[in-house]
C-alpha cells in the first residue's frame, strides 16, 4: 500500500469518527426538535433510529472521501513527486523541466526548483571543466598506459593480493579466450573479467608459493624480486607463469615497502613444449637408431673387404647396407623437417590484412624504383601470418630485377587464394628479350646499393612457403609467393561489438582496496559488490511451458558498467518460435536454427555470473525460467538476487509507473535494442548504477539492506 493511500484511508477514518460523534449529537437534537409522528416516520423509513444515524453518517463520507483525496493529492503527493523529480535531476541529465500537478504553490516551488536546477548544473559544467582541464594530464598518462598495455605481445594481467583481476590486456583475454571450455558462448569471459580470481585458471598453491618467494626477496632487498613457475590449466594447456610484485612504498623506515599487488606475465608454451619433446624422441631416435645400423653397416662393411666372400653373400651385405643407410637417411631428413618448422615457428609473423600489405607493397615499390605499381584487387578480405618488412624487401628485389631484365615499365600486385594458402603474384609484361625462367629467388637480395644475406626463397621458407615464376607465351609473366593463412583477427560478436575498444585495456585500480572474502554478501556495500545484470527473451509469457530463446548479460564491478564484459547468446528452444514473440522481441525461427541449445548455455552463462550477485528487471519471470530449467540442465543459480523494479518503486513510491521504459525515460536513457536480451540487460545495468545513491540517500548501503527493503514493496508479491 502506497503512503498516499495510508494518508487517504487514515483521514477518511479520523473524519468518519468525527462525523458519528457529530451525528449522534444531531440525533439526539432531531429526537428532541421532531415531534413524535415526524420522528416515527423517518426512523420507520430508514429501519430505525440505528439506521437514520447510519445513513447519515455514511453519506456525510462522500464528500469527506472526495475532499481528502484532493487535499492529498495536491498537498502531499505532489509535493513528494516533486521531491523525487528534483533528485532525479541532480544527479541524471534529464533535459525536462520539472511539472507536478498541485497547488500554485508546489508549482511555485517547482518553478524555483528547476531553476535552482539550472544554475546547479551551470556550476557543475564549470567544475567539471576544470577538472577535466586539471585532469587532462593524467588522462595522457592514463593513455600512455592503456596503449602501452593494449601492444604488449605478452598477455599482463594484475591481480589485488586476494586474486582478484584488477587489469588486463588484449592478449591476456585473447589467451584466456583460447584456455576456455566454452570459447564458443562466452568467449573466455568466464575466466577474465575485473573482479573475477585468478584462481579459476591457476593453482592458488602455486602462486602462493611464487607470492612467498616474492615477498622473502623483497625483505632482502632484491633488485628483481620475481618469480616464475610452469602450470597445467583446467583444459590442459600449459602456461609459463612470471609473478612480479606491486609495492606499496612506505613512510620512511618505520613504514617498508610492502606488496599490495602482484602482475602475471603468462605465455602459452604447449606447443613449444610438444616441440621440443618431438625434437627430442627424433634426437634420440636418430642417436639409438643410428647405432645398430652403423653396426650393422660397419660389420657389412668388414665382410666385404675380403676377398673371398661369394656373390650372393655380397649382394645380401649390398642390401643391407643400402637398407641402414636408407633409414638412417629418412631419419636425418625427418629431423632436418623438425628443426626447419621449428625455426619457422620462431619467426617473428603478424597477423595482418591482405590488403594492408598490398598497399604497403605499392607505396614501397613506387618510393623505391621508377616503376609504376598498379593493384589488382578481387575485393575477397585474406588474412595472412607474415613478417611484412621480410616481404617488402623481396618484393623491392624481384622489381628491380624485372626492370634489369625484362625491361618493364609497370608492375601490378594480385592477392588471391591458392588452396588453403594464398598467392601473392608479381605480373608484368616484358618488353626486350629476358630469360625464360629466371631463378631471381636464389639469389641473394638487392636493398638499394646494399646486398642482403638473404634470398627471396631464405624468406618465402622462413614463412613456411614457397615460390616460382611462370609466364605466357613468354610475355606474360608472374612470380608468385604462396604465403601462410591466418585466422581472421577477432573483432567480436554481438549488438554491442561496435562499441568496443582496441584499447584502453580494462582496469579498476579500486580493486586494490577490497577483499569480499572478509565480509559476508548481505553485509557488503553495494558499490562493492560484483553484478551481473541479465535479461532472458522467451517464446512466450509462460516460464513453465516455453522455452529461453536468448540470454544477455553485462556485468558491474565497484559501481562501474563494464560494456566489454558481457554475454550474449541465442538459444535453439528445440521448438518453433510463435509469430507473436517474433513481433516483440525480433527473433525467428532461422535465427535460432543451429544455435546451441540450452544444455549448452545455460552451464556457459552459469560461468559467466559465478560469485557475482545476479540483477534484472522484474526478476521474478527471469529466475523462474532458470528454475524450470534446473532439472533439465542440472545447472542451479543459487546467488542473491536484486530487482530494479522492486528497487524503483522502493525509491520513487509517489511515481505510478516503474517498467523499464518508464526507467529509462525517467533517468534520460536511451534503450538501444528493446526486447532484445544484451539491450534490455544494458539498460538494467546503467538504471541499477543510477539507483544505487538513491537507496543510499534512503539509508540502505548494503546487499541485506536492499534486498530485505525490496521485498516491502507492493510489485514483492508477484510469483510465476
Amino acid at each position: 500500500m502506497r503512503r498516499a493511500e495510508k494518508w487517504l484511508f487514515a483521514g477518511v477514518a479520523l473524519v468518519g469518527l468525527v462525523c458519528l460523534a457529530w451525528l449522534i449529537v444531531a440525533g439526539v437534537l432531531l429526537w428532541a426538535v421532531l415531534d413524535p409522528a415526524d420522528w416515527a416516520t423517518v426512523t420507520e423509513a430508514l429501519g430505525g433510529r440505528a439506521g437514520l444515524l447510519i445513513f447519515l453518517w455514511a453519506l456525510a463520507l462522500v464528500p469527506v472521501t472526495g475532499t481528502l483525496r484532493f487535499l492529498i493529492a495536491r498537498y502531499i503527493t505532489a509535493p513528494a513527486r516533486l521531491a523525487e523529480a528534483a533528485r532525479l535531476r541532480l544527479d541524471n541529465p534529464v533535459d525536462e523541466p520539472l511539472k507536478v500537478d498541485g497547488s500554485r504553490e508546489t508549482q511555485q516551488l517547482a518553478d524555483i526548483f528547476n531553476t535552482l536546477i539550472t544554475r546547479h548544473r551551470e556550476f557543475q559544467e564549470a567544475t567539471d571543466e576544470r577538472v577535466a582541464e586539471a585532469g587532462r594530464r593524467i588522462e595522457l598518462e592514463r593513455g600512455r598506459l592503456a596503449a602501452l598495455m593494449s601492444e604488449l605481445r605478452k598477455s599482463v594481467i594484475v591481480c589485488n593480493l586476494d586474486g582478484r583481476i584488477l587489469l588486463y590486456n588484449n592478449r591476456a583475454r585473447q589467451q584466456f579466450r583460447r584456455l576456455s571450455g566454452a570459447a564458443e558462448v562466452t568467449g573466455g569471459a568466464e575466466l577474465m573479467g575485473l573482479g573475477r580470481s585468478i584462481y579459476t585458471v591457476l593453482d592458488r598453491r602455486l602462486v602462493a608459493h611464487a607470492l612467498d618467494t616474492v615477498r622473502r626477496r623483497l625483505e632482502s632487498g632484491a633488485e628483481s624480486p620475481g618469480a616464475q613457475f610452469v602450470t597445467a590449466t583446467p583444459g590442459g594447456k600449459l602456461l609459463r607463469v612470471q609473478v612480479t610484485p606491486v609495492s606499496e612504498v612506505g613512510d620512511g623506515e618505520a613504514s617498508p615497502t610492502r606488496m599490495a599487488g602482484f602482475v602475471l606475465l603468462t605465455e602459452n608454451i604447449t606447443d613449444d613444449m610438444q616441440a621440443d619433446a618431438e625434437k627430442d624422441r627424433l634426437l634420440q631416435s636418430l642417436t639409438e637408431g643410428s647405432r645398430s645400423a652403423l653396426a650393422n653397416t660397419r660389420a657389412a662393411i668388414e665382410i666385404l673387404a675380403d676377398d673371398e666372400v661369394d656373390e650372393a653373400l655380397r649382394d645380401r651385405l649390398l642390401g643391407v647396407i643400402h637398407e641402414e643407410v636408407t633409414s638412417l637417411s629418412e631419419r636425418i631428413d625427418e629431423l632436418s623437417a623438425s628443426s626447419t618448422e621449428r625455426l619457422r615457428s620462431r619467426w617473428p609473423l603478424e597477423e595482418m590484412l591482405g590488403s594492408e600489405l598490398v598497399d604497403a607493397a605499392v607505396r614501397h615499390l613506387a618510393e623505391e624504383g621508377e616503376i609504376r605499381v598498379a593493384h589488382e584487387g578481387n575485393g575477397e578480405e585474406i588474412w595472412l601470418k607474415v613478417d611484412s618488412f621480410s616481404i617488402l624487401q623481396a618484393l623491392a628485389h624481384l622489381a628491380g630485377r624485372i626492370t634489369d631484365e625484362h625491361s618493364a615499365g609497370s608492375v601490378s600486385l594480385r592477392l588471391v587464394r591458392h588452396g588453403k594458402r594464398a598467392a601473392l603474384d608479381l605480373l608484368w609484361q616484358a618488353r626486350g628479350e629476358g630469360p625464360s625462367d629466371p631463378a631471381w629467388e636464389n639469389e641473394p637480395m638487392q636493398a638499394g646499393n646494399e646486398q642482403l644475406s638473404m634470398s627471396v626463397n631464405d624468406v618465402m621458407e622462413r614463412h613456411g612457403g614457397t615460390c616460382w615464376h611462370e609466364s605466357t607465351n613468354g610475355e606474360k609473366h608472374c612470380f608468385r609467393l604462396l604465403l601462410p593463412v591466418a585466422e581472421p583477427v577477432e573483432r567480436g560478436t554481438g549488438a554491442l561489438a561496435g562499441d568496443r575498444e582496441s584499447r584502453p585495456e580494462y582496469y579498476d585500480f579500486d580493486l586494490f582496496a577490497t577483499t569480499p572474502e572478509t565480509h559476508s554478501l548481505d553485509d557488503a556495500e553495494l558499490g562493492r559488490l560484483t553484478f551481473t545484470v541479465f535479461d532472458t527473451e522467451t517464446t512466450g509469457l509462460d516460464p513453465t511451458h516455453d522455452e529461453i530463446i536468448q540470454i544477455g548479460a553485462v556485468r558491474i564491478v565497484n559501481g562501474r558498467l563494464l560494456r566489454h564484459e558481457f554475454f550474449e547468446q541465442l538459444v535453439n528452444p528445440g521448438r518453433s518460435v510463435p509469430a507473436a514473440s517474433t513481433a516483440i522481441h525480433g527473433i525467428t525461427p532461422e535465427m535460432v536454427r543451429g544455435q546451441p541449445d540450452l544444455e549448452t548455455v545455460l552451464p556457459a552463462f552459469h560461468a559467466f555470473c559465478q560469485d557475482t550477485v545476479l540483477v534484472a528487471h522484474n526478476a521474478a519471470f527471469d529466475m523462474r525460467c532458470l528454475q524450470v530449467a534446473e532439472n533439465r540442465t542440472g545447472v542451479v543459480f543459487d546467488q542473491p538476487v536484486l530487482d530494479t523494479l522492486l528497487l524503483s518503486a522502493l525509491v520513487h513510491e509517489h511515481q505510478a509507473e516503474h517498467n523499464l521504459e518508464a526507467l529509462a525515460q525517467r533517468f534520460g536513457l536511451a534503450i538501444v535494442g528493446r526486447h532484445t536480451a544484451i539491450g534490455d540487460a544494458m539498460v538494467t545495468a546503467e538504471i541499477f548504477v543510477r539507483l544505487i545513491p538513491l537507496l543510499a540517500e534512503q539509508g540502505i548501503h548494503t546487499l541485506g539492506q536492499a534486498r530485505s527493503a525490496a521485498q516491502k514493496t507492493q510489485f514483492a508479491r508477484m510469483r510465476y
